[in-house]
């Protein structure tokens, strides 16, 4: 990763609390500066940029990134289709969705785009399993891929037009998320909604086609919409941000696209979106080296369907389990020196529920050395009842320890005959560092998928996502991704 990661890598481990769950990138707010006079024209350059950007530009790691990040969140949104959260939002919005203009991944239902846009970023977010911005902790797929796709299904759009809309979506939504992290996140917003609505409506409007003005009205009502609270975390609520993310970008758009306005600041006024919601405005990361540096070449993708901050434990735990063939009754008790935030974020000692176990790293610990594995299956209602898996997560013992950053852990399993087994990471599986094989995504979309769709199905939607950039039309995922 750049230099400002490392810089930010290390204040975080200097400072206290920092408030970001990631494995790779964990950033503190510096003190307060001076105030500075207001920038001026953040939200008409952004919007200048996005009107004039094309495919062709897009240098080709940031293609094959774009590429990536499609492939994972079809996956994960199949995946999570018939979760009960998606069949509440089925059945609570069905009576009152407007015409069937859009599929909903692994189900037979259609919906207009923007309810089919909602529940897709729903169901590929239900299981935490998503895409990560590490710097910032954006899901940035969720908001952008499900309204572009739903709209894919209504107007005519290319496989090459579809790919520079999602890197654009993803660069817009984490550029603006940079630019008050983590302040922002420190006082309890969801960031995947806030940020993750910009990018949905900066997609969108390019899909659209919308000149520059419109394109700063649809920014300018990107920001009038923020969604999200980390209260919501462990409840149906949390995957509710990234999808209504996605719906209300949809809104911003198509109003925009009518010449319904707005400010042409609404970023950066004196009481513009950035200094309504954060104590930190860094305007120089919205706009800085734009179509340069990429932030949408930097999106991770994860191994284990739980919150990232304990990815590390969870990686660790697999390794010495597989190593020594561990099962519960050897072991007398696990110690894991960890950074504050483990416990901060991740501090649920008895989670009754599946969702409340994905941020429980008493329980992330103990499946993992139980079952050999950290996906949805380990983060169910099933798992979090298992007798066995209960017992071993009262032995589980989390240390807060100076000089472990976020982003480590250092693992000690005790057995009972004596024995010390210890695992040290410096970089989880799925970061930056060591990222994820285009062949483990396949496996991950495979399992994801099992008994939605066809397993022959399933190929040729994998297939269609790597080829995306020749489809001639888009919407050709979409409709291939639904269950028969």
């Amino acid at each position: 990763m750049h230099t400002d990661r490392r810089t930010l890598l290390q204040a975080a481990a200097a400072l206290p609390f920092a408030t970001v769950a990631t494995n790779t990138a964990f950033a503190q707010a510096s003190p307060a500066a001076p105030a500075a006079a207001p920038p001026k024209d953040v939200t008409r350059a952004l919007a200048h940029y996005l009107v004039t950007a094309s495919y062709d530009d897009l240098p080709a790691n940031v293609r094959k990134e774009g590429i990536r990040t499609l492939l994972n969140w079809v996956g994960v949104a199949i995946g999570g289709s018939h979760h009960e959260t998606v069949d509440i939002a089925v059945s609570a919005l069905g009576p009152f969705s407007g015409p069937q203009q859009a599929s909903l991944f692994g189900r037979r239902e259609r919906f207009d785009i923007m309810n089919a846009a909602f529940i897709n970023g729903v169901s590929s977010h239900i299981f935490d399993y998503d895409d990560t911005h590490l710097k910032t902790i954006i899901h940035p797929a969720g908001p952008v891929a499900s309204a572009i796709l739903a709209l894919s299904e209504m107007q005519p759009i290319s496989g090459k037009e579809f790919l520079n809309a999602l890197v654009l979506g993803v660069e817009t939504e984490c550029r603006i998320g940079n630019s008050v992290y983590p302040n922002h996140y420190d006082v309890g917003w969801h960031i995947t909604g806030t940020a993750g609505v910009f990018g949905s409506a900066a997609a969108v409007g390019k899909l659209l086609k919308l000149n520059e003005q419109q394109m700063r009205w649809a920014l300018g009502l990107a920001a009038s919409q923020p969604v999200g609270l980390r209260e919501s975390f462990g409840s149906m609520n949390k995957s509710f941000n990234p999808g209504r993310a996605a719906s209300s970008g949809i809104f911003a758009a198509i109003l925009a696209s009518r010449n319904f306005t707005s400010s042409d600041a609404m970023i950066e006024a004196k009481r513009g979106w950035a200094n309504a919601i954060s104590t930190k405005q860094d305007y120089n990361e919205i706009l800085g080296d734009l179509g340069k540096r990429y932030e949408a070449a930097l999106n991770t993708y994860k191994p284990f369907a739980c919150g990232i901050v304990i990815h590390p434990a969870i990686d660790a735990a697999i390794q010495l389990r597989n190593e020594n063939r561990l099962t519960a009754d050897q072991i007398e008790r696990v110690d894991l020196k960890v950074h504050p935030l483990v416990l901060e974020l991740t501090g649920k000692r008895t989670p009754s529920q599946g969702l409340e176990g994905k941020f429980s790293i008493y329980h992330a610990v103990a499946v993992a050395i139980v079952e050999g594995a950290g996906g949805e299956k380990q983060f169910s209602d099933r798992a979090v009842t298992d007798p066995t898996i209960v017992a071993l997560r009262g032995k589980v013992n989390p240390i807060i320890t100076s000089g472990i950053k976020p982003e480590q852990v250092d693992l000690t399993i005790v057995l009972k005959e004596g024995r010390k087994l210890n695992r040290y990471i410096e970089h989880a599986i799925g970061s930056v560092e060591v990222p994820m094989t285009d062949k483990q995504l396949e496996t991950k979309f495979s399992d994801l998928a099992d008994g939605i769709i066809p397993a022959a199905t399933i190929r040729r939607v994998m297939d269609a996502c790597w080829n995306i950039e020749n489809l001639p039309s888009a919407a050709e995922i979409a409709k291939m991704s639904v269950a028969v």
